[in-house]
């Protein structure tokens, strides 16, 4: 096994040096993520100050250990464990003040009540047919083609274009929603500039405003939409502030597309690379259901989860943290975890050990995964009983980030 240049592993101490954007290891992480195993369930990351877990008990454990959270409490610091001067930042943080992805409860509760009712599993199967109807239009304008890049093509528009409607915003918007969003969702990313902090900040204040003109007509004129549910729920007879509704909103659409587009991504890429025909492994609605199922465990969108403690923490094993120290919880390993399943680094839709943890777990398990679970079936079925005969054009590579993990592109011919 061929590790990445920059990796330096102190296997006593359990530091790791390893930079998250060399190539060689965001193109495909399992290899290192299985050496490190090897040596222990977590290790002190270097280049990101805190220590990290791979292993599914632990991972399993800490998302759900309410000694640790979402809040900064203890420290000014933020996800990099950067301190200092923010005000280029204003509008970013003002956001993410009211995300209830940052914050736990009693806050966290009553905006989760809140959400929760338009993404139970009830709800969202509503949206089948147009998720349906919506694959076969985008297949639909390619498929004359013969070839397509089905990220730009199909895997974005779809997630964008449902979580927009059920929202209540133009679906012509969507080019710009995609962007404000990629903007904002590059401050979680490591290595970032102060050039990029600027964009998120600016974007974070248009699409607020474009949000609050929204909200502002749907005040005036409900709709069947989750912006109007939103103005209009309730939970213990508290409403959502305007500023709750806003960041509420953002946190969705964001959510709503980002690991989707980079899910369906990865699950056509690995049944392509599987060598197993698609027809076989979406046969039938419990059939998909198991392959997008060991899709998702087997390459997550997303990789890193990080939390703070909350009080001084003894984990064992010689790690001992203070009140706002940062951990991370490797997801796309502990996906892969040996002691848990069984030929991790194979691809078994028809395990009986499946229990990823692509989705996390406790409080802040993803609110969207009904959604996520239902677009991913449909999407999916869709393109390989349209296209049986689809091929990849080149070997995809993915983006150059590390705790998001989605291609670049997927060109594909038929």
């Amino acid at each position: 096994m061929t590790l990445p240049a920059s990796f330096r592993h102190d296997s006593e101490r359990r530091h790791l040096q390893l930079d998250p954007l060399e190539p060689s290891f965001f193109q495909d992480p399992y290899p290192t993520y299985a050496h490190l195993r090897a040596t222990g369930s977590s290790f002190f990351w270097e280049n990101y100050g805190f220590w990290c877990f791979i292993g599914y008990d632990a991972v399993n454990r800490l998302l759900r250990d309410r000694r640790f959270g979402r809040e900064k409490r203890h420290s000014d610091a933020d996800s990099q464990g950067r301190a200092g001067d923010r005000s280029h930042l204003i509008d970013f943080d003002h956001i993410e003040k009211f995300s209830m992805l940052e914050l736990e409860p009693p806050v966290h509760t009553r905006l989760r009540t809140l959400v929760n009712r338009a993404f139970v599993s009830r709800q969202v199967e509503r949206l089948r047919p147009r998720i349906e109807a919506l694959a076969n239009d985008l297949i639909d304008k390619f498929e004359p083609r013969g070839q397509a890049d089905l990220i730009a093509e199909f895997a974005t528009p779809i997630p964008v274009t449902v979580i927009a409607e059920m929202l209540g915003v133009p679906t012509q918007a969507a080019p710009q929603l995609l962007d404000w969003s990629h903007r904002i969702v590059a401050m979680y990313m490591h290595g970032r500039t102060r050039q990029s902090e600027e964009s998120a900040n600016a974007a974070a204040a248009e699409f607020s405003q474009f949000l609050r003109d929204y909200a502002g007509k749907r005040r005036s004129e409900p709709a069947d939409d989750l912006l109007s549910l939103l103005l209009a729920a309730e939970a213990d007879g508290a409403k959502l502030t305007e500023d709750e509704l806003i960041t509420t909103a953002i946190l969705l659409l964001n959510a709503g597309h980002e690991a989707t587009v980079h899910q369906t991504g990865n699950a056509v890429k690995t049944i392509l690379e599987s060598g197993t025909h698609p027809a076989s492994l979406l046969a039938d609605a419990e059939t998909t259901a198991k392959t997008v199922e060991e899709c998702i465990r087997y390459d997550a969108p997303l990789h890193m989860f990080t939390r703070y403690a909350y009080e001084s923490i003894d984990l064992g094993d010689g790690i001992k943290l203070k009140p706002g120290d940062q951990i991370g919880l490797i997801l796309g390993a502990a996906n892969r975890d040996p002691l848990v399943f069984q030929s991790p680094e194979t691809f078994r839709p028809d395990r009986t050990d499946q229990k990823n943890l692509s989705f996390g777990a406790g409080i802040h398990f993803c609110i969207g995964a009904p959604l996520a679970r239902l677009e991913l079936q449909v999407a999916l079925k869709v393109l390989f009983d349209r296209l049986p005969n689809l091929k990849l054009r080149d070997v995809p590579r993915y983006r150059n980030t590390y705790h998001f993990h989605g291609l670049e592109r997927l060109d594909v011919t038929w």
